[in-house]
């Protein structure tokens, strides 16, 4: 099979691959693990809502991380640390823990020759290179990735339509092929994202709620197969290849 032919599994990294509650840690032994999860809590929810309202005027994500920290911290009433603490949990970004189901899903497609595994993030080149090379538990599967694929050449967030056909160009593919191409993704709005460029879309529900988004009516609104774990998503993409092929 051409490469250009081959399926595309387009991972999500920040909530999909990698916890950011994992941050918690670093967190707890710099300002009380009281604090720590809600803390880790409200930094994502920033992190996300800067990132839906700068797609006019764009900041590298991890500017976008750094500034929702520090409005996370003084949300939880903590003071504004030193630059050395701010530099210190920038780091520890870039070693979040995976999902404990992530290593058995990527072990399984190591074994595959038959689709194109990338990883496909709102981070900058830097921070998501860090992550998958360095992050003690994903770099040992960083070889099952074929690129890593960021929206910093684009300058826009998901679900920016333009991101999702950035992920095409890269990977080969043309915007007729946009269904060639699987996203999966923990992100409700990710999923919706690429639905609505013609992209096959999983999402991951690990806290066992079912979908609930309703802003998107019909098919468009909602993903094409919804897994408990990486591995059933996985799973569910191979077999839907290999029946397609």
């Amino acid at each position: 099979m051409a490469s250009n032919e081959r399926t595309v599994i387009a991972f999500d990294l920040y909530g999909t691959l990698l916890s950011t509650d994992s941050i918690a840690h670093e967190l707890g032994r710099q300002f009380g693990r009281e604090k720590a999860a809600a803390i880790a809590a409200t930094w994502r929810k920033h992190q996300l809502e800067y990132t839906w309202r700068l797609n006019k005027d764009y900041l590298p994500f991890s500017s976008v991380t750094q500034r929702s920290l520090r409005h996370a911290l003084s949300e939880n009433a903590v003071p504004p640390p030193p630059e050395a603490a701010v530099a210190s949990l920038m780091s520890a970004y870039d070693s979040l823990s995976t999902f404990p189901d992530v290593a058995p899903a990527l072990e399984l497609l190591s074994k595959v020759s038959s689709v194109t595994p990338v990883v496909f993030s709102n981070g900058t080149d830097q921070m998501v290179g860090n992550s998958v090379h360095r992050s003690p538990d994903l770099s040992p599967y960083s070889d099952v990735f074929r690129d890593i694929v960021t929206v910093e050449e684009v300058k826009k967030f998901k679900p920016h339509p333009v991101v999702y056909y950035h992920l095409a160009m890269k990977v080969g593919k043309s915007k007729e092929q946009m269904g060639d191409m699987w996203l999966v993704s923990g992100n409700p709005f990710d999923v919706v994202g690429a639905k609505a460029v013609g992209m096959k879309a999983c999402w991951v529900d690990r806290g066992h709620q079912g979908w609930s988004d309703g802003l998107v009516d019909g098919e468009m609104g909602a993903p094409d197969f919804i897994g408990e774990n990486l591995g059933q998503i996985v799973q569910a993409i191979l077999k839907s290849s290999k029946t397609e092929g």
